[in-house]
């Protein structure tokens, strides 16, 4: 938010300002999206969850679906690798009842802590005014791992349904088998999700607005392309590296148990995305829709990067003892939520090289957010979950 307009919300009563602060939040952030196009694809998304808070509502969301059905009465085996990823996938499928539920989970146990303690930094909230006892320090590391649970549960569902209707529009048959196993490893993230905070959090969040957005522009888009650039490399990376930085970090080991499953079906999500749309950028897209694409991949991976701030657990935990302002700015900088952007982009800017979405013409976009700096990391295809695992496993 500019400064001059942080000013005036200042001069406001504390209540008026913190209407006003998400308000003009709000409009920032799709003041932020420079390219009409662009503006234009995640608008009306914005509206619905920005300003309207659909998804905060209650009730079932209802979002027009539209897109073209692909069907091909001939069967081929049009695409090898993946018809090797979908020989692969059914061999990686499993049941969420190998996970050890029968693990006892004390979320306010300083000895198996959810998140790691290094996750925080408590010293600017002091420096607020506000002391934090050690069981107070426990009860919030709870209530920002459900919340981050909670949104992993929402981008799952999303997920479940953009893979189905993924499966429906791809124009490689061996990618419709593998998209087929994909709607099947989404309904089990759901199901296994679900169990943890039901039986063993005993907390689920709203869906964050931010991520409202992303999944209404891409479940009403009616471009097979567009949902796979937004699903399988936007969110999946996202998911991705939130995964990796709670595998890493959590002490729990059911909970550690189950992201390493999950991780390793996401790998396999982020894989397909990047084999569907690498043929299709270089040989079924005009120079103009590459570019649309371009633009649209730094637009949102800015908003993945910057808005995730966990408002839901803030409204719970400090409203009326700091402005959201300064709750924004906290948040944004606490050592956890460093680390999981840098994973995050060490997993998607790779894969956005490989689909031909980071040309000379968008590099310097990239450079200036401080995002080139991961281009020279390893793409989807060259990495399997297994691989990845011992990465975090090394590092943790």
């Amino acid at each position: 938010m500019k400064p001059n307009v942080q000013h005036l919300t200042n001069l406001l009563p504390l209540g008026m300002r913190e209407r006003a602060d998400q308000a003009l939040e709000a409009v920032d952030v799709l003041m932020q999206i420079r390219d009409p196009k662009v503006l234009r694809a995640l608008g009306p998304a914005g509206v619905r969850g920005l300003v309207l808070h659909r998804g905060k509502q209650g009730v079932p969301t209802h979002m027009p679906a539209s897109h073209s059905a692909y069907f091909d009465w001939t069967y081929p085996h049009d695409h090898s690798e993946m018809k090797a990823l979908y020989e692969r996938a059914k061999r990686g499928q499993w049941v969420s009842e190998q996970l050890p539920w029968d693990t006892s989970v004390d979320p306010l146990n300083p000895e198996v802590r959810l998140l790691p303690e290094k996750f925080f930094d408590y010293e600017p909230l002091r420096a607020m005014g506000i002391h934090l006892t050690a069981k107070e320090q426990m009860q919030f590391n709870h209530s920002l791992c459900a919340w981050t649970l909670s949104q992993f549960l929402h981008g799952e569902q999303g997920a479940l349904f953009a893979a189905a209707q993924v499966t429906e529009s791809v124009q490689f048959f061996d990618g419709k088998l593998y998209g087929a196993t994909q709607v099947m490893d989404e309904g089990r993230h759901v199901e296994v999700f679900r169990k943890y905070l039901e039986e063993k959090m005993c907390r689920l969040y709203t869906i964050n607005d931010n991520l409202f957005v992303i999944i209404d522009s891409l479940m009403t888009d009616p471009r097979w392309d567009m949902k796979f650039l937004g699903m399988q490399i936007m969110v999946e990376g996202l998911a991705l590296g939130a995964f990796g930085t709670l595998y890493k970090g959590t002490q729990e080991p059911l909970l550690k148990n189950l992201l390493k499953m999950v991780i390793l079906d996401e790998a396999r999500h982020v894989h397909y995305g990047v084999l569907a749309l690498k043929e299709h950028v270089a040989k079924e897209l005009t120079q103009r829709e590459k570019e649309e694409r371009e633009d649209w991949a730094f637009e949102v991976a800015l908003l993945m990067r910057n808005r995730f701030m966990a408002y839901e657990v803030y409204e719970e935990w400090f409203e009326g003892r700091m402005p959201r302002a300064v709750w924004r700015a906290y948040v944004t900088n606490v050592p956890g939520m460093r680390e999981f952007r840098e994973v995050m982009f060490s997993r998607l800017v790779p894969n956005l090289r490989d689909i031909g979405l980071m040309t000379p013409r968008i590099l310097p976009r990239y450079e200036d957010a401080g995002l080139l700096q991961y281009i020279g990391g390893a793409s989807a295809p060259e990495l399997t979950g297994d691989q990845m695992l011992a990465e975090l496993d090394g590092a943790a």
